[in-house]
């Protein structure tokens, strides 16, 4: 009798878009029709025509961009249940997790001590887990919370395994109101006040419980660390010392295990595929907790990748996010899906000298590494003490360890931008391998989105720095796709994410033209009376119809979106205008980029955003809200110039375009106009003001001196 076929353990999802795709047609063709006017008239118009034209262009190409990103989404089912019936549970593959910290001011060590909690509380047998904390602050206080975490675990994991608790962060399970319904037994409420009392004091068996492994490496002032991308290198060549997994998990301190089934969905896919080349990483989009209502910082990245994500997950993958991804650890690596190393820009079958030359001088380490590339695990066929590794751990952890290596170049988490994460995703990608998309309900992680404008701002700056970086390497996407494996379209989609900053420049200049017009009697729209005034007017509608049922199908209001496209405008010439100049100066050798740590707040109660000033934005002196303070001036003293005009009877009418989209920048930039009167961190700082009020005024002289 022939043996029943075993269920999928997950499929492939084709999304319906017709609505979607047409609209995108649309907004394209309105475009190029805005375009094509553009040319047949530029002779007869001035320089903001043309101008305007060279915008234009550019925003057509990023919209092309966008619909060819978006064109076939995809989603990923996952049969969790299915798993234990194709593989025992002594089958199933060891998983190292790893959780970095670089500052414990920044990033309080109550938090990574929770998401570490969360992961050593997850469904999966304990001793296939090994969780490896990175500290690169070496603080003593991150240290001492993750002893005392330790100590608290071994109450804590079998207490959620025993009760099937499903919130397994400590922080947020004691921070409901009310108890759980599932179980109100006298044992249950005797041991939940048990486990409450001692994580208030910071007070099972050691055998059920995952390794926990506290790492921070050496560093040199005269040896570069290469941030976070260093930091994770540590850790993969530590874990392969150590535990050796063939399958890492990565997250960042503030992103907790929300899903306690989470492994059960990414082995479903990494174990599923009928070839492995289809899913060399699985990665889980960011999403966050208590985020504030509306997004009125436009950070909770929803619309992001429910879009744009299930749509790359129809080409080769979504890109790397650099938290909550499981990746194979044969892939980080440097393999090749046909088994071949790619080794100073050959590739070839790896002998030993090369295994050296690769990954290091540590003995120990290139032992196991041989094995990962072979096919093996160092849990299930080298079994050995962690003790007795520690030696090998604290080898490959040295600063210097890596030079004359591929560490950063060839294999690991890449080196050179602030964004490793994506770089080293696309790399992944331009092997050949492809990659999934897991969204588990309820979701995978969860994680604590930037509130206020600078910490919003400034991990914005960081994302388009890094991206740009990737753009004008040796490593660009373009480069990628004609000598390398990464397909035409999935090359697109990282032109459209890395090409962040670059947008800054032709933004800039089209949110400043209705000013300049208003105030050098110009124009840069088709007249009132002119047919082709529809052109613009559709557009407009367009695009905002389109913003509006993206994210009327994410389940958000209309004044998220309202928020969302306000503050588009706002990161565009703030973050993203700084991380193009922080670029350019890099390439003039004037300056190197710096990775910038985000901020990170706790919040402990869900209801804790009906203070009247949540959402509201924030200032600081960072020079980063100069050109935003200062284009609300231009087009405030742009107002006025029409409104001056309206009363001495010139006429202004050919010039109403103009006026209603300046208006329009005006509603775009209100947390700035709300800031000039403001107090406090709610208030723009008087430097700022009198800096944008020189350059307000310098703009206002040239647009004089072009009048007369």
């Amino acid at each position: 009798m022939a043996k029943p076929i075993p269920s999928p353990l997950y499929e492939k999802i084709p999304q319906k878009n017709t609505l979607h795709r047409a609209l995108d047609l649309t907004i394209f063709f309105l475009l190029l029709s805005l375009l094509a006017y553009r040319l047949l008239s530029l002779k007869n118009n001035g320089f903001t025509w043309l101008i305007a034209f060279l915008c234009e262009s550019w925003f057509t190409f990023i919209w092309i961009l966008n619909f060819s990103c978006k064109w076939n989404p995809v989603s990923y089912k996952t049969y969790p249940e299915r798993l234990l019936q194709c593989y025992r549970v002594d089958e199933l593959p060891p998983v190292d997790m790893f959780v970095t910290t670089a500052d414990p001011m920044l990033e309080p060590p109550i938090i990574t001590v929770n998401t570490v909690l969360s992961l050593l509380a997850v469904d999966y047998p304990a001793n296939k887990l090994s969780c490896y904390v990175s500290d690169d602050g070496a603080s003593p206080l991150t240290f001492y919370a993750l002893l005392e975490a330790s100590k608290f675990a071994k109450l804590w994991v079998p207490f959620c395994k025993k009760y099937d608790i499903q919130t397994r962060a400590p922080f947020r399970y004691f921070s409901r109101e009310l108890l759980p319904s599932h179980d109100n037994s006298t044992e249950f409420l005797q041991e939940y006040r048990k486990i409450m009392v001692i994580l208030e004091n910071k007070e099972s068996r050691s055998d059920g419980l995952p390794h926990l492994v506290y790492v921070s490496r050496e560093k040199d002032p005269k040896h570069p660390h290469h941030y976070k991308a260093g930091a994770m290198n540590v850790l993969t060549r530590v874990s392969g010392a150590m535990t050796n997994a063939p399958f890492m998990l990565n997250v960042d301190c503030d992103m907790y295990a929300n899903n306690p089934l989470i492994f059960h969905h990414a082995m479903c896919l990494l174990l599923g595929s009928k070839d492995e080349q289809d899913c060399g990483f699985v990665q889980s989009p960011q999403c966050f907790y208590d985020g504030l209502k509306d997004d009125p910082f436009g950070n909770q990245l929803v619309v992001l990748y429910k879009y744009l994500g299930s749509g790359m997950a129809g080409l080769q993958g979504p890109t790397y996010s650099g938290t909550g991804c499981f990746h194979r650890r044969k892939v980080i690596y440097g393999l090749w899906p046909d088994g071949r190393m790619e080794i100073k820009g050959r590739s070839g079958k790896l002998t030993d000298e090369r295994i050296q030359k690769t990954f290091g001088n540590s003995k120990e380490f290139t032992t196991t590494a041989a094995r990962i590339l072979s096919g093996l695990s160092g849990i299930s066929h080298c079994p050995y003490d962690l003790l007795n590794r520690v030696e090998a751990a604290q080898e490959v952890a040295t600063c210097s360890y890596e030079y004359g290596t591929s560490w950063g170049t060839k294999i690991g988490w890449l080196y050179g931008t602030t964004t490793e994460d994506v770089l080293t995703g696309m790399r992944i990608h331009a092997r050949g391998w492809k990659s999934t998309d897991c969204r588990p309900d309820p979701p995978a992680f969860l994680g604590c989105a930037p509130s206020g404008g600078p910490a919003a701002l400034t991990q914005q700056k960081r994302w388009a720095t890094g991206f740009l970086e990737i753009l004008f390497s040796t490593n660009s996407p373009f480069i990628a796709s004609f000598t390398a494996k990464l397909q035409f379209r999935q090359c697109l989609a990282y032109v459209w994410l890395i090409s962040w900053a670059l947008r800054s420049i032709p933004e800039l200049c089209y949110l400043a033209l209705p000013a300049y017009c208003i105030m050098a009697g110009s124009h840069f729209l088709p007249k009132v009376q002119e047919p082709a005034v529809l052109i613009p007017i559709f557009l407009f509608v367009s695009y905002n119809f389109y913003t509006l049922f993206e994210y009327y199908g994410a389940g958000f209001s209309i004044r998220a979106c309202w928020n969302n496209l306000r503050m588009g405008r706002i990161t565009t010439v703030t973050a993203w205008l700084f991380g193009f100049f922080s670029v350019i100066l890099k390439l003039l050798g004037l300056s190197e980029t710096v990775f910038e740590v985000t901020k990170k707040d706790q919040s402990t109660t869900p209801g804790e955003g009906s203070d009247k000033d949540t959402g509201r934005f924030t200032f600081d002196g960072s020079l980063i809200f100069v050109p935003a303070t200062t284009l609300l001036l231009v087009h405030l003293m742009a107002l006025v110039t029409a409104l001056l005009e309206l009363f001495d009877h010139v006429g202004i009418e050919s010039r109403i375009g103009e006026i209603i989209c300046s208006v329009w920048v005006v509603l775009c930039f209100s947390p700035f106009l709300k800031g000039l009167f403001g107090k406090g961190k709610y208030g723009i700082p008087t430097s700022t003001i009198s800096k944008s009020v020189a350059l307000a005024l310098l703009f206002l002289a040239c647009t004089i001196t072009v009048r007369k």
